[in-house]
């Protein structure tokens, strides 16, 4: 299989069967320099996330029977052991709970973009879920296009989603008031 070869995957939602296309990294230099940045591997229980990222939506598996957002996705959930659930599209806003701005060494992609940042979200409409990802001026922007020192825990931030070499959409966040 090339670098550019992808994989058909029947994934199945609430009865429905939908095909996630999984794409290999590329292996090609990038403009943008994020070639050989590490992409996500989806596994059967968070396949739709990515689905819904490539749409620019982000959604999170939701307990059909008591109504609990759960994130990483599993099979089962942790407060009533339902195996029910569907994906709850979320408003894509929420709040710097913590961050980490990383030294070296670092993978040789991740070290033309020093200094960048690695945050965790809260979302707001979902406050135990927490999702990991960068803050950036733009999607297509480089990870460092955020000066370090603008970082505060609690800023609001919103979801947007970039496309990495490969197909894989990430998703990445904005400061709400830049």
């Amino acid at each position: 299989m090339s670098a550019r070869e992808s994989i058909g995957e029947t994934v199945r939602e609430s009865g429905r069967e939908s095909v996630v296309t999984i794409v290999a990294p590329a292996t090609d230099n990038q403009p943008d320099g994020s070639d050989d940045l590490l992409l996500p591997v989806p596994d059967d229980d968070g396949a739709p996330f990515w689905s819904y990222a490539a749409r620019s939506e982000l959604r999170v598996q939701t307990c059909s029977d008591c109504d609990a957002p759960r994130f990483p996705p599993r099979p089962c959930c942790p407060h009533c052991q339902s195996f029910a659930a569907h994906w709850q599209r979320m408003s894509g806003r929420g709040r710097i709970w913590s961050y980490v701005v990383p030294h070296p060494p670092l993978l040789p992609a991740y070290a033309a973009q020093a200094p960048y940042n690695a945050i965790v979200v809260e979302l707001a409409d979902a406050p135990r879920i927490r999702l990991v990802g960068n803050l950036v001026s733009s999607a297509d922007a480089a990870l460092d296009s955020v000066d370090p020192a603008r970082l505060r825990i609690g800023a609001p931030v919103k979801v947007t989603f970039h496309t990495m070499p490969g197909g894989v959409t990430v998703p990445r966040w904005l400061l709400e008031r830049p």
